[in-house]
């Protein structure tokens, strides 16, 4: 797409543009059955969902995992997802929303914190890869933040004259809005993901029941 000099999205993946609530709480709960623990639902998911994961399993468990046992329930629910994802489909409108924007001349680019080997094959497989400069998935453990993911990204994308002042970043998770302060961008967070509207409200963002309302808020921040 050469040089870019306008506005640009950041793209989260799973539960923005990748609506895979289902297989999320799938895997999550094949991993909690793994150690003995009882299935949680998609609201009690949502209101208390953080990263990083280990802190999650500990608002629901009452305690930290173990090594041990993160190394279990991380790769139960890696086995999981992996098999149920392709039960998942793009978002409501999503793909409209991705074509509006490249043909308005502007760039945007996917930071997700799936694995980037999975990650990759995925969105080239639904279509979609043409219209990202970039698409980057996780390299190393999970579990973690995107703080310094999203740094290394806009780092990239900066190669490509995207500047950070110019870039909003667009995910369902508080620490979408975290990586992108962190790395200088603005947020928009979006409510049909992995947060409730009530824990993303207290981030200091914009928040939104759609991702066309996304779309229009992030052009008014990158404008």
């Amino acid at each position: 797409m050469g040089m870019q000099t306008g506005a640009h999205i950041v793209w989260d993946w799973n539960g923005t543009l990748f609506h895979d609530n289902d297989a999320i709480i799938g895997a999550t709960n094949a991993a909690f059955a793994e150690l003995g623990l009882a299935p949680i639902t998609l609201e009690r998911y949502r209101a208390l969902y953080c990263v990083p994961v280990p802190k999650f399993y500990e608002r629901l468990m009452g305690r930290l995992p173990t090594d041990a046992e993160w190394e279990v329930m991380d790769a139960t629910f890696q086995r999981y997802y992996s098999v149920h994802r392709s039960r998942c489909t793009l978002a409501d409108g999503a793909t409209e929303l991705l074509v509006r924007w490249r043909s308005a001349g502007r760039s945007q680019s996917i930071l997700s914190m799936y694995g980037h080997d999975e990650l990759v094959p995925l969105v080239r497989g639904l279509g979609i890869e043409t219209h990202f400069i970039r698409v980057d998935g996780r390299m190393g453990p999970s579990g973690g933040s995107k703080a310094e993911h999203m740094v290394r990204h806009l780092a990239q994308l900066a190669l490509s004259g995207v500047e950070p002042a110019r870039t909003v970043v667009i995910g369902d998770a508080a620490d979408d809005a975290l990586a992108a302060s962190h790395a200088g961008a603005g947020a928009v967070l979006y409510t049909g993901g992995s947060h409730s509207r009530a824990s993303l409200e207290g981030v200091g963002v914009p928040v939104v029941d759609t991702l066309g309302e996304a779309v229009a808020v992030a052009e008014r921040l990158a404008g």
